[in-house]
């Protein structure tokens, strides 16, 4: 499987979920994986990660931390020469109406969901114009592309991911570097463990996938290497739903079988 040989990638909010699945699919692939993350993967994790070659390598990193992104991007840069591909994975759940939201959550989800992807692609462009190639990927949600009860925080800041998306692929297509963003659906990740904690509520959002299933961050992380790679290499400034059918419309009566 070397679909990423020689291929340098940088993923953030890579210690679990969808982060941590792109580690493992990336690493699998032949890519170098630099992970980045406010906390480390657990010892077992880490154990396991050891055992690929090559090994990906974490460093500590808030997103909300301008000055330590321009560092860390710079040593991964002096240490492995290039990056050609930017998972922006990092992110956080949030919940509330725009009368219920304190204005210190809403700054929060903005600061993490949105303008951390900003800013660890401004760190990474450099790099990626100079070399003329590159992928930067951008996790948003479905809940960019249509909106969700009382969610609004999270809701705006995926959907300015999706704007993200486009201007960066619209300002860098030049220099052949490719963006693109994947909406996923429910995923059963870390973050995604307060709705499953409320049955009522996971079984109708989980009927509202027309797989009448959850996914698993195995089959986003799928979905981002095929944009990292060469088989995306006419894919630039694309929302890609990655939801079980749940973009796709509302069912009104029950599943079928």
């Amino acid at each position: 499987m070397t679909r990423l040989i020689n291929n340098v990638a940088v993923i953030t909010g890579a210690a679990s979920g969808i982060g941590l699945a792109c580690v493992r699919r990336f690493a699998a692939e032949g890519a170098r994986v630099i992970g980045l993350d406010v906390g480390a993967p657990s010892a077992e994790v880490a154990a396991e990660l050891a055992g690929l070659d090559p090994a990906p390598v974490f460093m500590a990193l808030d997103v909300r931390d301008e000055a330590r992104i321009e560092q860390v991007m710079g040593e991964i840069l002096a240490d492995f020469g290039r990056i050609d591909t930017l998972v922006n994975a990092a992110g956080i759940a949030g919940y509330g109406r725009v009368t219920d939201v304190a204005t210190s959550d809403w700054q929060r989800m903005l600061d993490i969901n949105l303008t951390g992807s900003m800013l660890t692609s401004k760190y990474v462009l450099g790099a990626m114009q100079e070399q003329r190639s590159g992928s930067i990927i951008n996790i948003g949600s479905i809940f960019g592309l249509q909106g969700c009860d009382g969610n609004v925080a999270y809701n705006v800041a995926k959907g300015g991911i999706n704007q993200l998306t486009r201007s960066m692929a619209i300002d860098y297509g030049y220099a052949n570097i490719r963006v693109n963003g994947l909406c996923p659906g429910l995923i059963e990740t870390p973050m995604t463990q307060q709705i499953q904690l409320d049955p009522g509520i996971h079984k109708r959002f989980v009927e509202q996938h027309m797989l009448n299933r959850p996914g698993q961050p195995e089959e986003v992380a799928s979905v981002a290497l095929f944009l990292a790679s060469d088989d995306a290499s006419f894919v630039s400034g694309q929302m890609i739903a990655v939801d079980g059918g749940f973009s796709a419309g509302r069912r009104l009566g029950p599943a079928q079988g």
